[in-house]
């Protein structure tokens, strides 16, 4: 398995700087320029039915629309933690994400659930800070939650559901699902920030349903020009052997 050979290597690679600094002898470390690269995981993303027994558990409402936030507009944990009251526009149903990751800026939309989601939030939060979600207890209350107060709700909420999730995968999950709905790769690639198109195609990797519908549609194209190809030369046959049929006989004499 590459991960154990990768740990053999640096085991031998360690013994070898001991004998140089340690025992001052003068030997060569012969896996210096040795690197092995380890496969990436797929990103993991929830399927439908999780994703209604996640949120099924989540009564909070900042926690609710936080994650919908998540789910539905792509944003990554750090950009819900950092997002302001200014920066909705519902008219519109826009978010400004200000300063995401590699400080670009960029708009993402909110779709219906999420909408109701936060005016559900907004309807009942008093604060007139500029951060948008507050922490609702203790000695910081009424200040911007963190990063870190976001996962420990998610990975509260995941053992009440029985649900393996985290804040990463509801991204993923937006991003399978647009792919399955047949939205565009560059679509999705500008709602989640991605400066690669690389890093979208690989958040999409597992949507296979995408790929299914995609193969099934063109083969059946393919098979249905096949088929055409096949009865074009099927009468081209017919033809000439009926123009060979009706050729004159030459008499006998």
């Amino acid at each position: 398995m590459p991960k154990t050979i990768r740990c053999h290597l640096q085991t031998i690679r360690l013994f070898f700087d001991y004998l140089t600094h340690e025992e001052g002898r003068s030997i060569i470390n012969p896996v210096t320029r040795i690197s092995l690269r380890l496969p990436k995981p797929l990103p993991r993303h929830l399927k439908d039915d999780q994703v209604r027994k996640f949120f099924g558990v989540v009564r909070d409402l900042r926690d609710r629309a936080m994650f919908m936030l998540m789910l539905r507009c792509g944003l990554r944990v750090q950009e819900v933690a950092e997002l302001t009251v200014d920066a909705l526009e519902f008219q519109r149903r826009q978010i400004f994400v200000f300063h995401g990751k590699g400080a670009k800026d960029r708009i993402v939309y909110m779709s219906e659930d999420a909408q109701s989601a936060l005016f559900a939030y907004l309807a009942k939060r008093s604060s007139k800070a500029r951060g948008l979600f507050l922490v609702q207890k203790g000695p910081m209350r009424g200040k911007p939650i963190s990063v870190r107060g976001i996962q420990k709700r998610i990975e509260y909420y995941g053992r009440q559901s029985g649900i393996d999730v985290s804040c990463h995968w509801l991204r993923h999950t937006m991003a399978t699902q647009l792919l399955n709905a047949d939205a565009d790769l560059a679509t999705i690639q500008d709602l989640l920030g991605h400066g690669q198109i690389t890093t979208t195609q690989r958040s999409c990797q597992v949507a296979n349903l995408k790929v299914q519908r995609d193969y099934y549609k063109a083969m059946q194209i393919v098979l249905q020009r096949t088929q055409a190809q096949l009865d074009d030369d099927d009468e081209e046959e017919s033809r000439e052997f009926h123009g060979d049929a009706e050729l004159p006989t030459e008499s006998l004499g």
